[in-house]
């Protein structure tokens, strides 16, 4: 895997999520990796979809379910891949910490989100124009048009939002110029991307028969508080396979027994819902 990045990897990807909000790595799994990452959220979807807050809609026929590590078998080839690894330093500096592993399913079905963000900006982005995290996106399908592609406005990560219903909805006002900048991704099965979550963006009409999983990694900068929002959380046993690089940045309880995580995504859910 090292092959896959230089030395620059990581200031060029700074430089890109800076400047656009967004950047991405082709190639970087195999696509058997990815077929094994979508058999695990599939698994981790049917689980969580089966008792009450174990999935929170985002929308008509789209969820959101945060899991924890030990649901993902690829989760320590992820997290030291190393431009997973050479983004992190670089964007959010040497003490990363990881706070966040989940996953979007938008079903046949699932319309246009409203564009968003995915939390409020925080103060150190506003006051002092630094990014203290970073979302990682890898697709369990090869993207095609009907499949209703993520939307994502390049640029949009230091929009200031007074007006922004909770923070992180612009109001119908402003979409034009969003609609104007928009652009659609269309990942393949191994293809990895890294975004500020500030960048707006919306899910769109899935016309397809499939359903779209999407993997999400959420980082933090070492003074970042994302984790407050989620959940993780890792057994012993797991822990003490994990190699060092990985307890390193990883920032969760210890735990003898797992307990399924119940979504905190509510106001997201609420608003997505009225789309």
């Amino acid at each position: 895997m090292t092959s896959l990045i230089d030395a620059e990897a990581g200031p060029a990807a700074r430089e890109a999520i800076y400047t656009d909000g967004i950047t991405a790595l082709r190639g970087a799994f195999s696509s058997a990796w990815a077929d094994r990452m979508r058999a695990d959220v599939e698994t981790a979807f049917a689980e969580a979809k089966a008792r009450p807050g174990g999935a929170v809609g985002r929308g008509p026929h789209r969820y959101y379910v945060e899991i924890h590590p030990e649901q993902l078998s690829g989760f320590v080839e992820l997290v030291t891949h190393p431009w997973v690894t050479a983004v992190c330093t670089a964007v959010l500096g040497a003490d990363y910490k990881i706070v966040e592993l989940g996953f979007d399913i938008p079903f046949p079905g699932a319309v246009n989100q409203p564009w968003h963000r995915d939390f409020p900006m925080p103060e150190v982005t506003r006051a002092g124009g630094r990014l203290d995290s970073l979302a990682f996106n890898l697709t369990g399908v090869d993207t095609t048009d009907e499949m209703g592609p993520f939307e994502i406005a390049p640029g949009t990560q230091f929009d200031d939002e007074p007006d922004f219903e909770h923070g992180m909805f612009p109001p119908k006002s402003r979409y034009a110029r969003y609609e104007e900048l928009a652009v659609r991704k269309y990942p393949q099965r191994g293809d990895i991307s890294a975004r500020s979550a500030l960048t707006i963006h919306r899910g769109t009409k899935n016309l397809s028969e499939l359903s779209r999983p999407v993997l999400v990694l959420g980082v933090d900068a070492a003074d970042g508080t994302n984790s407050d929002k989620h959940d993780l959380a890792v057994t012993r046993e797991f822990w003490e396979r994990l190699p060092a690089e990985v307890r390193d940045h990883l920032d969760c309880p210890v735990v003898d027994r797992l307990t399924p995580i119940t979504q905190k995504h509510t106001i997201e859910g609420l608003v997505m819902g009225e789309a």
